[in-house]
């Protein structure tokens, strides 16, 4: 399975509602609020490849106040 951190940037005043509808997300595994550049630091876990780059393109990225995102593939080796 792999898995993926994702760092989000929010538009002002989103920040909450972006993390609580990433909490609902059965595919995400943990929220983290961040000080800083970023707002929000997630990780998620898909059955493969192909559907954690839909998850990330279609299903993340659409959230209403998401801003940008950057997402680090992590390797298990």
């Amino acid at each position: 399975m792999p898995d993926a951190f994702i760092l989000f940037k929010t538009e002002p005043t989103f920040e909450r509602n972006v993390y609580l509808t990433l909490t609902e997300h059965s595919d995400v595994k943990e929220v983290h609020a961040l000080y800083g550049e970023y707002d929000l630091l997630v990780r998620i876990s898909s059955s493969d490849s192909k559907t954690l780059s839909e998850l990330v393109m279609s299903t993340f990225r659409q959230i209403k106040g998401v801003k940008e995102t950057q997402t680090m593939i992590a390797v298990n080796g």
